[in-house]
């Protein structure tokens, strides 16, 4: 007779030291992306509010609004990624949810301002796409 054995870990949902290092793994680069991402919107919106010479003027869009607000929406918002994106890596629990929700919403005042900076816009979208999944998909266990 013939024994099988078998690891110690099968069938337990108790996570492995891989899950564990992919999970830190993606909560490290959702806060540095999310660091990243707000420092970038930060001085966006500085440029914005400054000097708005250097953004495209855009007739006719919907979600028209004055340069100036558009940067201290991305200034304000900026700021509270970076925020988060700092408490991301003293594995806050309330950093996590905080960062998808910011994320999100820059996400959405990116492409709301596509007109005004397409290129700049398009980069942060794919940064904070990157930042909500990471954050998403990695296990609770961690926390």
């Amino acid at each position: 007779m013939t024994q099988t054995r078998e690891r110690p870990d099968a069938g337990s949902d108790h996570p492995t030291e891989g899950t564990d290092a992919l999970a830190s793994g993606l909560v490290v680069f959702a806060a540095v992306m999310l660091v990243i991402g707000g420092i970038l919107n930060i001085f966006r919106g500085i440029m914005a509010i400054a000097e708005d010479d250097i953004f495209v003027n855009t007739p006719n869009y919907v979600f028209a609004f004055d340069v100036s607000s558009w940067g201290w929406i991305h200034l304000v918002l900026g700021a509270l990624a970076l925020l988060a994106g700092l408490a991301l890596f003293r594995d806050a629990l309330w950093a996590r949810a905080v960062g998808v929700l910011l994320a999100g919403l820059l996400l959405l005042t990116c492409f709301l301002s596509l007109p005004y900076y397409p290129l700049w816009s398009i980069v942060l979208i794919a940064v904070y796409g990157f930042v909500i999944w990471a954050l998403c998909v990695a296990p609770r266990e961690r926390f």
